[in-house]
């Protein structure tokens, strides 16, 4: 469940009531402090900690936080729009209550998600959270529709040992091998059990791909609280891997030759009780407007891609045939395409089909992030878009002609493309209101900037431990 509403001074109706309950039960629970995060226009996770004897009153009143950040780089240095990037100023952080969680490897912590309000108590338009929440509204409103939603973690794991700023693989063996697994077992079992004490049904956990790597895929829940998930999960992650000695990194690429770290977005479009992906009369199952709304994210994935795919890192990440999916083709379980149409298994298709969008990382913020696929979505879903012949096997394979006719074009290979792309997207930029398309702009520019001349390898490096 996810609080819908805005918080406003004084606490929604409730709130102030429910908060003091709740420190009473934190408190029996030897709860001492409550983590309130939001994450950032550069992807990083920003946090603000209270006791929880204070938890009513921030509820009532939030928790003072700078806009500042909202144009902060990934190295903690600021850039500027004309409304963002000042040091002065104030907002309010407050904590949706019905996402608070104790901490299961963080002992004396619980965590909670906040939305941002300024001091005259208006929604703060960089809000991401809030953004996302206005996204999932208006589908509701103007199309009836809801949305089921899951994001990916993969994550490197090294020795905290390892020399300062190195990446040093913690495991050895195969991808998708068992001594991978047998040599990281007991944190992984702490990792499940902290993930289930935390309400978090994970479906699978496994080594993945690149040395060192691992990846989490947990159930579906609302948009909201699918990107409120995916930050849990990562805290948890982190915490888990420090009480064994290990240090993670969810960095696009931690290494600059190999395969990065995912992020990819799990999306299902329903009314009321039906999958649009499933039972319809269209390709694989998908109903006209399943198809619609899938259209409507290809169509627009150059662009999101500023988004979805954000540092200088992604772009090492974002290779031909590292089903890191670089082309704007789709197709059923197709894990070299951008879109891949999940149908799942006969017998759970109804509960199963979804949409995967394999181009996104971890340098997200995933609330923008899906904000962000979802409004792509419905603006094909409003044009009755259609998805184009489905491409199969790797799209690097084709020939620049039948990849012509086909529509499948390489989506950008740099930042700076991104960034030129969101800049002829209109619709992208009105989705999301001046104040926030201004900041993405200008965060991606900075950063942009900010690796101007380094190699790749240099670039990995300077992002390693941001994420």
């Amino acid at each position: 469940m996810t609080t819908l509403t805005d918080p406003v001074p004084g606490g929604r109706p409730g709130d102030v009531e429910r908060a003091g309950a709740l420190k009473r039960e934190l408190s029996g629970r030897d709860v001492h402090g409550i983590v309130l995060a939001y994450v950032d226009t550069a992807g990083v996770t920003r946090v603000k900690t209270i006791p929880t004897a204070r938890l009513a009153d921030a509820a009532a009143w939030g928790v003072g936080m700078s806009p500042v950040f909202d144009t902060f780089l990934a190295d903690d240095s600021t850039v500027r729009t004309d409304v963002l990037g000042s040091p002065d100023g104030d907002l309010r952080l407050y904590p949706d209550l019905d996402r608070l969680t104790v901490l299961a490897a963080q002992p004396g912590w619980a965590w909670a998600p906040v939305d941002r309000i300024t001091q005259e108590g208006e929604p703060h338009p960089a809000c991401s959270r809030t953004f996302l929440r206005r996204v999932v509204e208006r589908a509701g409103r103007e199309h009836g529709l809801t949305f089921r939603a899951a994001v990916e973690i993969e994550w490197s794991v090294g020795p905290a040992s390892a020399p300062e700023g190195e990446f040093v693989p913690a495991v050895s063996g195969p991808a998708y091998g068992a001594t991978r697994q047998v040599e990281l077992s007991e944190c992984l079992a702490e990792l499940l059990a902290a993930c289930a004490a935390q309400g978090v049904d994970v479906e699978q956990v496994h080594p993945e791909y690149a040395p060192g790597q691992f990846e989490i895929s947990v159930g579906a829940l609302d948009p909201v609280a699918a990107a409120d998930r995916s930050v849990l999960v990562r805290q948890t992650i982190r915490a888990v891997a420090r009480r064994h000695g290990l240090r993670v990194s969810f960095s696009p690429a931690v290494v600059a030759d190999g395969v990065g770290n995912g992020g990819h977005i799990h999306l299902s479009a329903w009314r009321g009780d039906a999958n649009l992906h499933a039972g319809g009369p269209g390709r694989y199952g998908m109903t006209a407007e399943a198809e619609a709304f899938a259209a409507g994210i290809l169509d627009r994935l150059p662009a999101l891609t500023a988004v979805t795919a954000p540092s200088p890192a992604s772009a090492l990440r974002l290779r031909p045939s590292r089903w890191a999916g670089v082309f704007t083709a789709w197709g059923r379980e197709a894990r070299e395409c951008a879109l891949r149409v999940v149908t799942g298994t006969a017998g759970l298709r109804d509960r199963a089909a979804n949409l995967e969008v394999k181009p996104v990382d971890l340098a997200a913020n995933p609330y923008l992030a899906l904000g962000c696929v979802i409004a792509a979505g419905l603006d094909g879903v409003t044009a009755g878009g259609s998805l184009p012949e489905e491409t199969t096997d790797d799209p690097a394979r084709l020939g620049a002609e039948e990849a012509a006719a086909r529509g499948v074009r390489r989506l950008p290979v740099s930042l700076a493309g991104s960034v030129a792309e969101f800049r002829r997207d209109a619709g992208l930029r009105q989705v999301l209101g001046p104040v926030l398309a201004d900041a993405v702009i200008a965060v991606r520019e900075g950063e942009i900037a900010a690796v101007a001349g380094l190699d790749d390898a240099r670039v990995a490096a300077a992002y390693r431990w941001v994420y």
